[in-house]
């Protein structure tokens, strides 16, 4: 990618979870979480399409350590759909923590997803549940609106954004993950993790310079 990027009508901005209770102070800090802010707010200034996607648990979630007796957060579980890692409980619906920012410019966003709603099953990526088979409707929006490219920032790299970029790399989009733009938790070197899953499946990491 060359120095400064054209962005087209073709591009849409994915901005991941940026939510109080992934910031710092919340029930699941990510480290930094509130710094991807104003970098996400310079971005987006540049595109038409802006997505957001908000992380919606009932307080009964499955993901929840809370749960599950004698559980402790960041512990696994197994689940019909595989492994599970048991959170604290987090971005319950209708809570503060659950809402976004309140430094994030959400205005110019033209569609918000909710994930994570269903009792039952936890939402990494913005556009399937973590069955990997249960759409978010996400793809839909990009398709029936012809979008191409995807940019993805927002929390945490590597978690919710990850999927999202692998997601959308396996819809068949181009996929650019805007490194500066998000943070990582971090746990048993997810991150190293997330960038060799990037570099495997062809999704380009750019830095924030690349938009000014």
């Amino acid at each position: 990618m060359g120095s400064a990027m054209k962005i087209s009508d073709r591009d849409v901005l994915l901005v991941i979870d940026v939510q109080n209770d992934f910031c710092t102070g919340g029930a699941l800090a990510v480290p930094g979480g509130e710094k991807v802010v104003p970098a996400v707010n310079r971005i987006a200034q540049k595109f038409t399409n802006v997505v957001l996607t908000q992380d919606w648990h009932p307080h009964d979630h499955v993901s929840f350590a809370s749960n599950h007796a004698g559980r402790q957060p960041f512990q696994t579980i197994e689940l019909d759909y595989g492994t599970q890692v048991l959170w604290p409980a987090h971005c319950v619906q209708g809570t503060s923590g659950a809402e976004f920012h309140r430094e994030l410019d959400v205005t110019r966003a033209s569609l918000v997803v909710r994930k994570g709603f269903r009792r039952g099953i936890d939402s990494y990526s913005a556009l399937f549940e973590n069955d990997q088979r249960t759409p978010t409707g996400l793809l839909g929006y990009l398709r029936e609106r012809e979008l191409q490219t995807v940019f993805v920032a927002g929390l945490a790299l590597d978690f919710c954004v990850r999927f999202s970029a692998e997601d959308a790399r396996k819809a068949g989009f181009e996929v650019a993950v805007v490194e500066d733009a998000c943070r990582g938790i971090d746990l048993d070197g997810s991150v190293a993790a997330t960038h060799q899953s990037f570099r495997e499946r062809g999704i380009s990491v750019v830095g924030l310079e690349a938009f000014l």
